[in-house]
C-alpha cells in the first residue's frame, strides 16, 4: 500500500482512526492507498498512516475506559457482544464486499470469513455466563480455597491481511469478553475490514475508548503497540520472521505475548483414498484464497502406487479453475495481495525450477493483459516429482504453489510430513481407520484433519501449531482464548480464627 498525498487526500474516500470514541485523522497528516488487488485503478480510499503518537493516544484511551468496563458485569459485557453478532449478520454482504474489493478472495470466501467473525462473536457472548473458575478442597481445616479469572489490562491486537475480520473477531472478543480493553492494529493492506468491524462494535454499544483501531505500517504503528509500557498484552497473527520481532520487543518488556505464524502444511494420500476426494481438497487446500492461507494445503506426499492417477486428475482440475476479479461469482480464484507478493511467489516458483531443480508441471507464470493487466494474478502452480528437502516444500510461500511429492508408504508420508520447522496443520486421506489414527497420533501439528485439507477451522477448537507455528498459545475455543486474555487469581479465604501455616501445620 503506497502513502497518499495530502491532495489525494481530498479526493478519495478518507477514513480515520478511532481513538476514545471518536473518529480522529492520523497526528502526522499522512494517509495510506488501499487499492483493489483485483484491479489496481480502483481506490478502496484514504487511510491513516499512523504513527507512535497515534499509538500514544489510543493507548491512553484504552486506559481510561479500563477501569469501568473491568468493573461491567461479564454477562453485560456479553449482552453488547450479542448485539455486535446481530449487526454482522445484518451487514454480513456489505462487509463481504468490502473485504473482497480490498483484499481480493472470491466473495463466497470473504462471506465466510465475516460468518467466521459472527460466529466467534456469538460464541464468546455465550461465555459471559462461564468464566469460570474452580473450588477445591483446602488442606487445612476452616478454610477455602478457589481460584478466579481477572482481565489482563490494555491488549494490542496486530492482525494479518488475509482474514482481515475473522481474525481480529477471535482476538477482540475474547479480549472483550474478560474485560480487557484494546488497540488493534490491522495490516496495512486491508484496514476496511477491520474498520467495518470497529464500526459495528460501536453501533453496538461498545463503550468510548474499550476499542481503539490505529491503521498504519508496521514499523511506525505496530512497533510502538507491541513496544507500549502501557500495553500489558501482545497478540499477534503473521509470519513467523516478524513474529520473532513482536516476541523480542515483548520479552524486553515483560507483556504476555501470543503468537500465531506461518505453516508448511501437508496432505497426505494413502494408495486406498478416495482419489477424486482427495482432488477436491488438494484444489481447495492449495489454491482457495489463492493459497494465501497459514493453512494451506502447500505439499502433498502420496503414496506411489496412486501417484500419476491423481497427478493427471489435479492437472485437469487446475486447469479449469478460474481466475478473476473476485466480485465475479465465476471466478475460482482471485488475485495475490499485492506486488511484494507477486515478486516472491515468482521468485520461488523460479527457486523450485532453478536451484531444486524440481519438474514445473503446470503454471508458474503472472498472468497479464486484458482483465489481468491492472491485477496482481498468478496461475495455479504445479511442481511434480519434488524432493521434500527442497525449498519449495520446505518454506512458506504464501501463495498458489504446490509441491507434489512421492512416498512408499504411511512411515514414509509421516516422516516427509513432520519434516519441516512448521506444525500448524496436517491432512490425511484414506479408507483405513488404523491409518488414520496412526497419522493423528505421529504427525505433530496442532490441527490434523482425516479425509479433508488442511484449511477450515470452528471457532469452538482450539487453533494455532506447535514448532515455529507459534509460542503455544491458541486462539479460538474458549478454553484457549481465555487463558491468554485473562490471568488466574488464588483466593484463600481462613475462617478457623487462628493462624494457620498451611504446609507447615499439616505435616
Amino acid at each position: 500500500m503506497a502513502k497518499a498525498s495530502k491532495q489525494q487526500a481530498t479526493k478519495a474516500e478518507t477514513y480515520k482512526n478511532y481513538i476514545g470514541g471518536k473518529w480522529v485523522k492520523p497526528q502526522s497528516g499522512e494517509w495510506m492507498e488501499n487499492r483493489n488487488p483485483a484491479d489496481t485503478r480502483e481506490l478502496i480510499g484514504l487511510f491513516p498512516a499512523s504513527d507512535a503518537e497515534d499509538v500514544e493516544q489510543a493507548v491512553k484511551a484504552a486506559g481510561e475506559a479500563w477501569p469501568k468496563w473491568k468493573a461491567t458485569p461479564a454477562p453485560k459485557r456479553a449482552e453488547i457482544l450479542y448485539r455486535l453478532g446481530q449487526i454482522l449478520m445484518d451487514r454480513k454482504e456489505e462487509f463481504s464486499t468490502d473485504m473482497t474489493r480490498e483484499m481480493g478472495k472470491v466473495l463466497k470466501e470473504t462471506r465466510g470469513d465475516v460468518q467466521e467473525a459472527i460466529d466467534m462473536t456469538f460464541y464468546t457472548a455465550g461465555e459471559g455466563r462461564r468464566l469460570q473458575g474452580y473450588t477445591t478442597p483446602s488442606e487445612l481445616r476452616n478454610k477455602m480455597a478457589m481460584c478466579v479469572r481477572q482481565p489482563i489490562g490494555i491488549c494490542g491486537l496486530i492482525t494479518p491481511w488475509n482474514f482481515p475480520m475473522a481474525i481480529p473477531s477471535w482476538k477482540m472478543m475474547p479480549a472483550l469478553i474478560c474485560g480487557n480493553t484494546v488497540v488493534i492494529k490491522p495490516a496495512e493492506d486491508t484496514p476496511l475490514s477491520t474498520i467495518n468491524l470497529v464500526k459495528a462494535a460501536e453501533a453496538a454499544g461498545v463503550p468510548s475508548g474499550v476499542i481503539n483501531i490505529v491503521t498504519g505500517y508496521g514499523e511506525p504503528a505496530g512497533s510502538p503497540l507491541a513496544a507500549h509500557p502501557g500495553v500489558r498484552l501482545v497478540s499477534f497473527t503473521g509470519s513467523t520472521d516478524t513474529g520473532r520481532i513482536v516476541s523480542t520487543i515483548a520479552a524486553q518488556h515483560d507483556k504476555i505475548c501470543s503468537l500465531e505464524m506461518g505453516g508448511k502444511n501437508v496432505i497426505m494420500i494413502m494408495e486406498d483414498a478416495d482419489i477424486d476426494l482427495a482432488v477436491d481438497g488438494t484444489i481447495w487446500g492449495a489454491f482457495g484464497t489463492s493459497g494465501q492461507r497459514c493453512t494451506a494445503s502447500s505439499r502433498i506426499v502420496i503414496h506411489k502406487k496412486v501417484y500419476k492417477k491423481f497427478v493427471e486428475k489435479l492437472t485437469k482440475r487446475a486447469k479449469a479453475l478460474r481466475i478473476g476479479n473476485g466480485m465475479d461469482k465465476q471466478v475460482d480464484m482471485g488475485p495475490v495481495i499485492n506486488e511484494k507478493a507477486v515478486n516472491k511467489i515468482l521468485g520461488y516458483i523460479d527457486i523450485g525450477k532453478k536451484a531444486d531443480g524440481a519438474k514445473l508441471h503446470h503454471g508458474g507464470k503472472r498472468l497479464t493483459g486484458g482483465d489481468y493487466k491492472h491485477g496482481y494474478f498468478i496461475e495455479p502452480t504445479i511442481f511434480t516429482d519434488v524432493d521434500p528437502n527442497m525449498r519449495i516444500a520446505q518454506e512458506e510461500i504464501f501463495g498458489p504453489v504446490l509441491s507434489i511429492i512421492p512416498c512408499k508408504n504411511l512411515d514414509e508420508a509421516i516422516e516427509i510430513g513432520n519434516g519441516v520447522k512448521y506444525g500448524l496443520s496436517s491432512s490425511i486421506y484414506t479408507q483405513d481407520v488404523n491409518r488414520a489414527f496412526t497419522a493423528m497420533e505421529r504427525m505433530n501439528t496442532g490441527i490434523f484433519y482425516v479425509n479433508a485439507s488442511t484449511i477450515g477451522a470452528e471457532v469452538h477448537l482450539p487453533f494455532g501449531g506447535t514448532k515455529a507455528t507459534g509460542n503455544g498459545h491458541r486462539e479460538g475455543a474458549m478454553a484457549s482464548s481465555l487463558d491468554i486474555f485473562s490471568e488466574w487469581k488464588s483466593i484463600y479465604v481462613d475462617y478457623s480464627g487462628k493462624l494457620q501455616k498451611a504446609q507447615i501445620d499439616n505435616q
